[in-house]
């Protein structure tokens, strides 16, 4: 393991490399959301099992419409959602149908009702006026439109959102295969800190483990919080194989160059192979990522909002990968610069902004303090402007890359 800082990407790179989807689970609709696809899914049923309305209108033989208009038909029924016709339409007839509702037998269009007229009742048996001609399929949904029994649903892989655990649903499923989450074990670092309900003269309140276990649930991961270690060897060591049977375990502070910065040497201690340690990036540059097994270990580092980033840069997308996802990158929006920025070159900087759309583009503002030490430098934060690595200025109104923060609500 060198000493050289790593690109972002590099070291995005080198860290998915070494995360896998996790074995499979049946996991209920509900519970699958977020994840992937472990396996091809069959459809079980045809959906919809028959052709039916688009509109609220009147089902017609498009073949009947043919001559001068407005054309007179008489209407055999009426058909709401729900029900079966009872009449096959026959040359010079018609049913008044609902939305959703099937097409009787030999209707092969729909004519939405303000294309019609009614024919009072004083002229004869039900009948009303079409207005205009349609073709064939018109406002019409055929049948397996969604889907076809024995057909393919959706592939191994497929990202459960909303629409598609509404589409298993409607195939009357109740589970679905996908990689079980990950169990993530948290620790926190440092003889500073202490924990909510033990406050003492000298230390702090750790947030960090409580605001990565938040972020972790958020992503799809199980989080358990393994306590403080204190800055000795032995104990973060002791903590650490406390550990090994999770699927990622996080840490947070004590991977720098201090006297007391233990964690490179536990892990190392433990038999975890170190990939890479320091990454060319502001804020979060100590940052050590290895495994040991099946558990992959990322040291982050113990500045509130530098652990948040470096979390959104590095950790949430593993949980991606773990979770059966192959879109796992940090999702990137086009924005403008409301400002000037400056910076040495060395490091890309993600840089905190607020967002606001003005004149049909998204303008980004910094947040007045980017200091790492404070999560109210965070807590108001909507994206990360990327302030590349080699880049030394940003002018008012440059065009930048951001990537939209998934703490926020």
């Amino acid at each position: 393991m060198g000493t050289e800082l790593l690109a972002v990407e590099d070291a995005r790179a080198r860290t998915l490399a070494l995360a896998s989807p996790l074995p499979m689970e049946w996991a209920r609709l509900d519970e699958a959301l977020g994840r992937a696809l472990a396996a091809d899914l069959q459809a079980q049923r045809t959906l919809p099992p028959w052709d039916n309305s688009a509109m609220d209108g009147y089902a017609v033989r498009a073949a009947d419409l043919t001559g001068p208009l407005p054309i007179r038909l008489t209407v055999g029924e009426i058909i709401h959602a729900g029900q079966t016709p009872r009449v096959e339409l026959r040359p010079g007839t018609c049913a008044r149908i609902m939305t959703g509702a099937p097409l009787p037998v030999g209707a092969d269009a729909v004519v939405m009702q303000e294309r019609t007229r009614q024919v009072p009742e004083t002229e004869g048996p039900a009948a009303v006026e079409i207005l205009e001609a349609v073709s064939s399929r018109n406002f019409v949904r055929p049948r397996g439109e969604d889907a076809r029994q024995g057909e393919l649903l959706l592939g191994k892989g497929t990202p459960l959102g909303i629409p598609e655990l509404g589409l298993i649903t409607g195939q009357g499923l109740f589970s679905v295969p996908v990689p079980r989450r990950p169990r993530v074990a948290i620790l926190s670092t440092g003889d500073e800190l202490c924990r909510g309900d033990e406050p003492s003269e000298g230390r702090i309140i750790d947030t960090n483990a409580p605001t990565l276990a938040l972020a972790v649930a958020r992503a799809g991961g199980v989080p358990t919080l393994l306590g403080i270690a204190r800055d000795t060897l032995e104990e973060v060591s002791a903590r650490l194989a406390d550990a090994r049977d999770f699927d990622l375990v996080l840490t947070s502070a004590g991977v720098s160059v201090g006297d007391k910065d233990f964690v490179k040497a536990a892990l190392t201690q433990q038999g975890v192979a170190m990939d890479f340690w320091r990454v060319a990036i502001k804020p979060g540059k100590p940052l050590a990522v290895g495994r040991r097994g099946h558990t992959l270990y990322m040291g982050l580092p113990g500045n509130p909002t530098s652990s948040l980033v470096t979390f959104e840069l590095f950790v949430r997308p593993v949980i991606r990968r773990l979770l059966g996802l192959t879109d796992v990158e940090p999702p990137r929006v086009a924005g403008r610069l409301e400002g000037e920025l400056r910076k040495p070159t060395g490091l890309a900087h993600y840089v905190r902004t607020q967002a606001t759309w003005r004149e049909g583009e998204l303008w980004v503002r910094p947040l007045a303090s980017q200091t790492s030490g404070a999560l109210r430098s965070a807590s108001s934060a909507s994206h990360l402007l990327h302030f590349p690595r080699q880049a030394t200025s940003l002018a008012h109104g440059a065009h930048v890359e951001l990537l939209p923060v998934s703490w926020t609500v």
